[in-house]
């Protein structure tokens, strides 16, 4: 597990979050778990990859349906916003991590299904 090692990881997720507003195939509630995933982010010390749980996940989300949960994170993991390892037992976490190409100079980058910074 790697640190946050300098301003370049927020500058590339500030980017990163930027373009879902671009995403015609996202809809309010990717933008709300992936705002969700940045505070389980943060709270880890800007670990990567970082545990998530389901239901903190949720809550923090303010997403009430499990099966909107799971479409949504499934979708952002295939769209390339996110690196997502599911555990699939009750008691252990998931993993998320962001893409290694989010960390962008100052040309442009891309990311996922043709996802432009």
């Amino acid at each position: 597990m790697k640190a946050l090692s300098s301003s370049m990881d927020l500058k590339g997720y500030s980017k990163l979050f930027r373009s879902l507003g671009k995403d015609e195939r996202l809809f309010p509630t990717h933008v709300s778990l992936f705002s969700g995933l940045f505070i389980f982010w943060q709270r880890s010390g800007y670990q990567r990859p970082f545990k998530i749980s389901r239901s903190g996940l949720m809550a923090t989300s303010r997403i009430a349906s499990t099966a909107t949960y799971q479409k949504c994170i499934k979708e952002l993991r295939d769209f390339g916003y996110i690196l997502y390892l599911p555990s699939y037992h009750p008691t252990k976490a998931s993993t998320v991590d962001w893409p290694e190409n989010w960390k962008v100079n100052d040309s442009e980058s891309h990311v996922g299904n043709n996802i432009s910074m």
